[in-house]
């Protein structure tokens, strides 16, 4: 009777044991320790965020920005429990713009992992470095002192967790593998780099040269999007902005929101979805299964979507203190706005569905499959009743980048401006008769008079004026290599617009999309210039007047009036220039 009254006596548990229990409700693997750091970097102002992971960041997980840093002063209490600079009372709550508020990311940290931050403001001459040990300072070192120490260091702060879960065993069996991790912490990055597009993101494995997610920082969620996802998914986006809407209902505040929803043409086998509410990432059923329904009947089933919604609110309608680990808010007037949201989405939707994308593999060229060209397979032979298996050579691989789209039979460009098929000396005709002797043996045989060759070297005419050679001489200087060798080899596939002029080319194994207008206008300047003057004589017989054939054309322009001279001084003048430069006419 005593021992048992003795062990159900209520105890006050030890102050360590407390931080450790309440430490795993919010750090639960190392992508949620970097979502509390994230955010932090985030309210400091950062224009630019680094981030390095060791073995899933259960290692090591560093992260570095350039915001404003931390106050030498501020150092002792960094990573001691409910200290913040966001807020000083609970009313604070009410107008809440930041992503940290009860400062539990930092000490829950120091409680499971070894902690240490460099940091320096604008105002500091130097940077100070710290190690944390369960929420208080720690020395670096054996027999060094705990105390903040000076260093070299950048503005900002760089925050570095080594050995994360390493007094909780069981959590850390608990988790997978680094590599599991690693992705969970890319996913974290991609999601916070969407939403922050003016802000540059990096992250990478350690010891590795190039990032897996990089965005340059300064651009729009469209392209972020495009340049983490692809361009197979922002080029088939939708932009749907709902611009400051009316309150619901009295008392509550003005809302807005901003999408970018993929249009019935995209297809994936997983529903992404990004939900950011007063730009906290969070989760929410409601509003997933509402953007589910919205797609309802446009993609065929197993096909899933891509949504990214941003949802202002008043803070003072949102209550962020739900979850330990912020993941979840609750907020006024839920599911109206859910409905408002969906209503908008599907309207735009529609507009985008009048027309879809299908694709289909044909056989390109007008090419035919044949039998022989059918893959094979093992079949049995019996010869003289005795069976054998006989397996076929299957055809030899082509990987993609090696295949050519079109033949090297077909028409090019070139060949609608045949040069050096004709000469004056043969009459007009490009082939001349191939003689034949009359014996045994030509008289057996099929002789083909050879297709005549087609010249792609365009003769330079002789010219003797200065600015012709002047110009000639500019086009060799500024002639580039490597354009002019896909044009000279190129294999013309088809016009890709005729309103826009485009068409498509292929050399190598590469296509190009070039604007075939501004290519002829190109090209027939430079054959102008190279052939300047190569034509050949035209005499009349008998010659007519100069000064008449000047004469005529001087009447029939009809802008000559406006030069203020008339028909007869103006055919004079014209009559003089040309006497006077006859030599240039030779």
């Amino acid at each position: 009777m005593t021992s048992e009254a003795q062990s159900s006596v209520i105890r006050r548990l030890d102050e360590s044991l407390i931080n450790r229990i309440a430490a795993g409700e919010i750090i639960h693997r190392p992508s949620s320790a970097l979502k509390e750091l994230l955010e932090n970097a985030l309210d400091a102002g950062s224009t630019s965020i680094k981030i390095t992971a060791k073995e899933g960041g259960l290692k090591m997980l560093q992260i570095q920005d350039n915001g404003s840093g931390i106050h030498k002063a501020d150092l002792p209490v960094l990573c001691e429990r409910f200290t913040t600079s966001k807020i000083k009372k609970f009313g604070d709550l009410a107008a809440l713009t930041t992503y940290g508020f009860r400062g539990e990311a930092l000490a829950s940290i120091s409680h499971v992992a070894h902690l240490s931050v460099v940091t320096k403001t604008k105002s500091d001459s130097c940077a100070w470095r710290a190690c944390y040990n369960d929420g208080v300072l720690s020395p670096p070192k054996p027999g060094q002192t705990s105390e903040p120490k000076p260093c070299a260091g950048n503005d900002g702060t760089l925050l570095t967790v080594e050995d994360l879960f390493y007094n909780v065993p069981t959590r850390l069996a608990s988790l997978r593998s680094g590599a599991d991790e690693y992705k969970r912490i890319l996913d974290v990055v991609t999601q916070y780099a969407v939403h922050n597009p003016a802000v540059s993101f990096q992250c990478k494995k350690t010891g590795q040269a190039q990032s897996d997610v990089t965005t340059p920082g300064g651009a729009s969620v469209l392209q972020v999007i495009g340049l983490l996802y692809g361009s197979s998914l922002s080029k088939e986006l939708v932009h749907v902005p709902i611009d400051k809407q009316k309150p619901i209902e009295k008392g509550s505040s003005p809302w807005e929101a901003d999408a970018y929803i993929s249009n019935p043409n995209y297809q994936s086998k997983r529903f992404t979805f990004l939900l950011f509410i007063n730009h906290r990432l969070v989760e929410s059923s409601r509003i997933k299964r509402a953007m589910e329904a919205v797609y309802t009947g446009m993609l065929p089933k197993g096909a899933c979507p891509f949504v990214y919604l941003s949802l202002l609110l008043d803070p003072k309608d949102v209550d962020p203190n739900v979850h330990p680990t912020k993941r979840e808010v609750h907020f006024l007037n839920e599911e109206a706005i859910i409905e408002i949201i969906s209503d908008k989405l599907q309207t735009s939707l529609a507009t985008q569905s009048s027309s879809r994308t299908f694709e289909t593999q044909t056989l390109l060229t007008g090419g035919t499959l044949d039998e022989s060209s059918k893959r094979p397979s093992k079949r049995r032979r019996i010869e003289d009743g005795d069976d054998e298996t006989i397996p076929l050579d299957a055809p030899r691989k082509v990987y993609s980048n090696h295949k050519v789209r079109t033949s090297l039979h077909d028409r090019t460009l070139e060949e609608w401006m045949p040069v050096g098929g004709t000469s004056a000396g043969d009459g007009g005709q490009g082939e001349r008769p191939i003689e034949v002797e009359d014996s045994a043996e030509a008289g057996n045989a099929q002789v083909e008079a050879p297709a005549p060759s087609r010249s792609k070297e365009i003769s330079e005419s002789v010219c003797r004026l200065t600015s012709v050679l002047e110009l000639r001489s500019e086009v060799l200087v500024g002639q580039h290599r490597g354009m002019t060798e896909i044009i000279k080899e190129h294999i013309f596939v088809g016009i890709a617009d005729y309103e826009r002029c485009l068409s498509l080319i292929q050399h190598e194994t590469k296509l190009y999309l070039v604007n075939h207008a501004a290519l002829a206008e190109e090209f027939f300047y430079q054959l102008g210039l190279r052939q300047f003057g190569n034509f050949h004589r035209i005499k009349l017989d008998p010659p007519p007047p100069l000064r008449e054939l000047v004469k005529l054309a001087v009447a029939a322009d009809e802008h000559f009036p406006e030069s203020g001279m008339s028909v007869e001084s103006g055919t004079d003048a014209i009559v003089q220039i040309l006497t006077a430069r006859t030599e240039m006419l030779d």
